[in-house]
């Protein structure tokens, strides 16, 4: 699943500037998974006639699904299937129906990776620095974005993305989106809240009960395999502070991370924390995609 053609220079252009292609529906129960099997039977489906028919939704909820599902990559550019979707939501696939929790961080990961269709997000998890936000705050920080790499994007897209971000991922009962954010399988992850009584927003860093150890590993060795071209380690600060690592994407604070790869390397003999001269770095002895695949395939076995 984690095994990918990604080059590394693909990290200096880890985006493409994509906005609000979602069609102001963000990603909802079961949406994943039928979008997946549809293409599975027929990859013209979403250009049919009577798609809105045979998905059971209406002609811009089509459109939504056709971008979510390119978006999270278990579909490719061509409306096939990917070999990340197979692998997740095949048949035979690891958790075809998402009902284990840390599936969605695991497609959380894949939406946001390298090439990333959703640049506001990419946005908001990688570069956007406020702990505590409104969205007004982040609408103006994307704007910042948007003038540097595609400044002809409209301020409209912008904010229906910002408004697409949070009911995906704010918790129910929060801002008035009681109805819209209750479907929305990734307001589970608790990356973002807002506390009480609050009109503001707050990410969530550090341990994510949902968040099992062996996703934290499997995309850090993902991502070493983006960065360490032939090495066998790669330093815990770069998996914390680095765009598009695994520390941005899922809020984690060093100590999370390290306490998730001290639990996996007690499991696998082949990885390893090492403290040279103060530098704590993460090894491995094994291709970091096979094993991060080892360890997927492992832990879904369970």
């Amino acid at each position: 699943m984690i095994q990918t053609n990604l080059e590394l220079n693909l990290l200096d252009n880890p985006i493409n500037p994509i906005f609000a292609r979602h069609e102001t529906f963000h990603p909802r129960w079961g949406w994943l998974n039928k979008g997946f099997a549809a293409v599975d039977k027929d990859n013209n489906i979403f250009q049919a006639d009577d798609a809105p028919i045979r998905l059971g939704v209406g002609k811009n909820m089509v459109r939504s699904i056709r971008y979510w599902c390119n978006a999270f990559k278990v579909t490719d550019n061509d409306d096939k299937p990917s070999d990340f979707g197979r692998r997740l939501l095949g048949e035979k696939g690891w958790d075809k129906y998402l009902e284990n929790p840390a599936s969605l961080w695991l497609l959380h990961w894949n939406f946001l990776k390298p090439i990333c269709t959703g640049t506001s997000w990419y946005y908001a998890l990688n570069h956007f620095n406020d702990t505590e936000f409104s969205r007004d705050d982040l609408v103006n920080g994307l704007k910042g974005f948007r003038d540097e790499i595609k400044p002809n994007i409209a301020d409209s897209s912008l904010t229906k993305d910002v408004t697409c971000i949070l009911r995906m991922y704010v918790d129910t009962n929060t801002d008035g989106f009681v109805e819209d954010s209750i479907d929305s399988p990734f307001a589970e992850l608790g990356l973002i809240y807002q506390p009480l009584n609050s009109r503001d927003y707050r990410f969530r860093f550090g341990v994510k009960a949902s968040l099992p150890p062996e996703i934290i590993m499997a995309c850090c060795l993902e991502y070493a395999s983006w960065v360490s071209d032939n090495q066998t380690t790669i330093s815990i600060s770069r998996l914390l502070y680095d765009y598009s690592s695994p520390g941005l994407v899922f809020k984690l604070t060093e100590e999370a991370l390290l306490n998730a790869i001290d639990s996996m390397t007690r499991q696998y003999d082949n990885l390893f924390l090492a403290d040279t001269a103060g530098l704590i770095q993460l090894s491995f002895n094994d291709n970091p995609l096979d094993l991060a695949d080892k360890i997927l395939d492992d832990f879904y076995s369970f």
